[in-house]
């Protein structure tokens, strides 16, 4: 089995508990060969907060790519999916 290769930016949830500041998507270098590595690359306020993001994931995993014939499918990472553990809602 073929191995997907190594990710270079990195997706972290940040949310206040308080549910006072808006919920946020966060993204990270994760590049090691980056000068920005480890650092904070971008970041996104959902409209809402209190939704508490949890197990979030894209709509087509990075496994999926090592598997032959996915490409032919048009298997693509397309959509961040981001459910609310507390609101239920699903932020894409």
């Amino acid at each position: 089995m073929g191995r997907a290769p190594p990710e270079k930016l990195a997706y972290v949830v940040a949310f206040d508990r308080a549910a006072r500041q808006p919920d946020a998507l966060v993204v990270l270098d994760a590049d090691p060969a980056s000068a920005e590595y480890g650092k904070v690359a971008g970041w996104a306020d959902l409209p809402s907060s209190g939704n508490e993001p949890h197990h979030f994931g894209w709509n087509a995993c990075s496994s999926a790519f090592a598997h032959a014939g996915h490409h032919a499918d048009g298997l693509q990472r397309r959509y961040l999916l981001l459910p609310g553990l507390r609101s239920s809602q699903i932020h894409v």
